[in-house]
């Protein structure tokens, strides 16, 4: 086999980890009316496209995106561009099946981890992305952002821990199960200084969309 000049054994450097942004904009937006949570408009442009921008600044070396409700729609509205898609048939079943097919597109694509964010929560910008994002060590890191000492989005899972991940996640729970039982390994990243975890959930929270 031919090495690359990328090879961390004809450069002598390590390879620089990759961590990818994984994107959970399936929701039907239930308690919205049925408005996809994915097309909600924030600051002009529909927020899932913030929620691209927000992992790319963040450093994530490539974002997966998860459709889910009125995905052909949101795909046609959203500029999506460079982000590869998957389409979850199962969103209604709840979060859980988004972040199987989320974890499943990802593999065999390279990434060391993955940075999971949720589209409904605009208040986490780039900076926290980033805090988590730098806390990855090895293909079994386990982080999350804290608010307060409270564990929160996003959430970084190392390409090692997938399958058990994916596993865990049945319902509306997500990896919620899963990192209950693993709370001894996760590294807390502290971001309330510069997010806010607040959920685009009722009517009432469009209020902190712009």
């Amino acid at each position: 086999m031919t090495r690359t000049t990328q090879d961390p054994a004809v450069t002598g450097r390590p390879r620089t980890p990759v961590v990818a942004g994984l994107l959970l904009a399936a929701g039907g937006g239930r308690r919205l009316g049925g408005r996809p949570k994915a097309l909600l408009d924030h600051r002009g442009r529909p927020l899932v496209e913030h929620a691209v921008r927000v992992l790319r600044a963040g450093g994530c070396d490539r974002v997966q995106v998860v459709l889910g409700a009125a995905a052909d729609e949101v795909r046609r509205r959203a500029d999506l561009t460079g982000c590869p898609v998957t389409v979850n048939p199962e969103w209604a079943e709840g979060m859980g099946s988004s972040l199987r097919a989320g974890l499943g597109a990802l593999a065999g694509t390279g990434a060391d981890a993955a940075l999971v964010l949720l589209v409904d929560q605009p208040g986490i910008g780039a900076e926290a992305v980033a805090r988590v994002r730098s806390a990855y060590r090895t293909r079994r890191s386990l982080a999350a952002a804290s608010y307060d000492g409270e564990r929160g989005h996003p959430v970084l899972f190392g390409a090692d821990r997938w399958a058990d991940v994916a596993a865990a996640a049945v319902g509306d729970q997500g990896a919620r199960e899963y990192l209950r039982a693993h709370r001894d390994a996760i590294t807390l990243v502290e971001c309330s200084d510069v997010a806010q975890a607040y959920d685009i959930d009722t009517v009432e929270d469009l209020k902190h969309l712009e």
